[in-house]
């Protein structure tokens, strides 16, 4: 059985034709027939079909008779090609023994490209390059294999295929039985499975996608997770198709899933072993990392009743999407919501939506921001999600922020206004290398925070939509940040507050302050806009009161009368300016962010 089983994953850059390719396979191999042939079929989510992404990893099993008379099973993982879910790409490879490394034949070698194939390296799986999309009147399929051995180094022949068309895919298939290694175990042994992915279901508890590597796993088994210490029986297993198909038993060598009555999603964690009760083994040593979210938002109810929605609504998508964190958090301005993490901006946005659609709620998000490290005066070291938790200059030593290792990949005639972009950003130039005479690849580090905020929709820009970009987190930097303060009737607003850096807070004070008098509604008495940093204030407007002609039936007379009314509406407004409260509204967070990102 182990001789004919292959564990394959497709990677590549973002829309070079993964989620195509394998509708092709999964029709020549007979999984997709004339009754469920739908475009992206392993996209099962609204939001992957809309937008034409994947999301999630889907893993899918293929029965193939090769040209020499032997049936193969095949299990095929396809994965997402966005950097925020590059962690979906890194858990597939640890199930694999090789992959599928797909250059669109029009694009050539992108950004993505470039970090997958070093990845799949790292995990010294095989690699079989593909140029996709041949049948595009713009593709350029020389020019692509020279992209493919200059700049990735894969000295392999590349397969010509078009998933659109399906040209190429017998060859493929041929491809992956010779060239990918049949995975290695012994059924003899006591069981050892990795676990790969996994996901909530409400009426079954946790379900497990892993990997056998040793022994076999059959149901009424028990079975231990390593991490946790903690024992269950296995209920249910089986392999993966487009839907889950029950089995007797899972040997190794065989992807598969387990149902075994786990109510806490958060006590399965990718890359964990699981073994047999009373028969402990080795540890599996996975290459993969946990994904960490270093983007922060706030998402708070537009209507306080919403809260409890919002609440149940956060835990469901926490249950299904691990990488997702949260937790509450009391906002003076906006009330109670919560703190939430995320891997990115896309990664957030597709959160935001799942909640609009699947839960019917409208919420307040606030401006995103990265995880600082202050070191303070006790030499504690604290880091800080939420601007508002900024500690007092006083007591601060030094702020460090978090960088990135970017790579672009651009056509060379933009090169000069993408450095310029990348300078703009507070970059740091690393390194340059022309894939050829029309392609350049530049790598630079940049703070997380500059990345984080519309570089990616403004690299696109000044690239005219040719540029592709990957990012990496690399560490913590000293930097010289501050916090912006709005004060608001001389009350601070901490839904507001950024932390910026020092050479851009005037700046960035002017232009959020101009907006934010635009946007508060006038009231009874003057309300005054501040902005402060390290409690020195370096911007100010007035928004001036509305005021009631107090005179008008003052019909001539002595003038003392008249002044002795305006002096008790000045009294009056006095009071109000005093004691009175300003209700900030929706839009000027939402002003607020709009700035940020522009």
């Amino acid at each position: 059985m182990l001789n004919k089983l292959r564990n394959f994953c497709i990677i590549a850059h973002i829309d070079h034709g993964k989620s195509t390719l394998a509708d092709r396979l999964l029709e020549y191999t007979g999984l997709m027939t004339p009754q469920n042939n739908v475009a992206q079929i392993m996209d099962n989510m609204s939001l992957e079909r809309e937008r034409g992404i994947t999301i999630k990893a889907k893993t899918a099993r293929l029965k193939y008779k090769a040209d020499n008379g032997e049936e193969y099973i095949l299990n095929l993982i396809d994965t997402p090609g966005h950097v925020d879910f590059s962690y979906e790409v890194a858990r597939s490879l640890d199930a694999s023994e090789g992959c599928l490394l797909i250059v669109d034949a029009s694009q050539g070698v992108e950004a993505q490209t470039l970090v997958n194939a070093q990845l799949a390296m790292e995990y010294n799986i095989a690699i079989i390059p593909v140029i996709n999309k041949i049948d595009l009147p713009q593709s350029n399929v020389e020019r692509t294999e020279q992209d493919i051995l200059e700049s990735l180094e894969i000295l392999e022949k590349p397969l010509h295929v078009s998933a659109k068309e399906g040209k190429g895919i017998h060859e493929l298939l041929e491809a992956i039985v010779k060239q990918i290694p049949a995975p290695q175990g012994d059924p003899d042994k006591p069981l050892k499975a990795l676990i790969f992915d996994s996901f909530y279901d409400p009426y079954r508890g946790v379900v497990i996608y892993l990997k056998i590597v040793d022994g076999v796993m059959k149901p009424n088994q028990k079975i231990v997770l390593e991490s946790s210490g903690m024992a269950y029986e296995v209920q249910e297993i089986g392999y993966l198709q487009l839907s889950m198909i029950k089995s007797n038993e899972l040997t190794p060598g065989e992807v598969g899933y387990c149902v075994a009555n786990i109510k806490d999603i958060h006590l399965v964690k990718i890359g964990d072993t699981i073994m047999e009760k009373d028969a402990p083994v080795e540890p599996i040593k996975s290459k993969f990392k946990s994904a960490k979210p270093f983007v922060f938002c706030g998402f708070y109810p537009i209507t306080l009743s919403d809260l409890p929605v919002l609440q149940a609504a956060l835990e469901k998508l926490h249950l299904t999407d691990w990488s997702f964190y949260y937790q509450p958090e009391n906002s003076s301005a906006l009330g109670m919501g919560f703190r939430c993490g995320f891997l990115g901006l896309l990664h957030m946005d597709i959160v935001k939506q799942r909640l609009e659609r699947e839960f019917g709620l409208d919420v307040l998000v606030t401006s995103p921001n990265v995880i600082y490290r202050v070191i303070k005066k006790n030499n504690e070291a604290v880091e800080i999600d939420n601007p508002a938790k900024y500690p007092n200059l006083s007591d601060i030593i030094s702020v460090e922020e978090p960088y990135v290792a970017i790579t672009v990949v651009v056509p060379s005639e933009f090169v000069s206004v993408v450095m310029e972009l990348i300078k703009d950003r507070r970059g740091e130039y690393q390194d340059m290398k022309y894939i050829n005479a029309q392609r350049v690849i530049i790598k630079c580090v940049m703070p997380l925070a500059e990345m984080v905020v519309n570089f990616y929709d403004k690299l696109k820009s000044v690239s005219k939509g040719y540029a592709s970009f990957d990012y990496e987190q690399i560490g913590y930097k000293p930097g010289q940040l501050v916090k912006l303060e709005i004060l608001v009737n001389r009350e601070v607003i901490d839904g507001l507050a950024y932390v910026v850096h020092r050479e851009s807070s005037y700046h960035k004070a002017r232009k959020l302050i101009t907006k934010l008098k635009e946007i508060i509604p006038r009231q009874m008495f003057e309300i005054a806009l501040q902005i402060q940093v390290n409690n020195k204030i370096i911007a100010r407007e007035n928004i001036p009161a509305m005021r009631k002609d107090v005179i008008s039936k003052c019909y001539g007379g002595d003038i003392t009368r008249k002044r002795k009314l305006l002096e008790k509406q000045k009294e009056g407004k006095k009071r109000l300016r005093q004691f009175g409260r300003v209700e900030v509204p929706v839009e000027a967070f939402l002003a607020a962010m709009r700035l940020e990102e522009e």
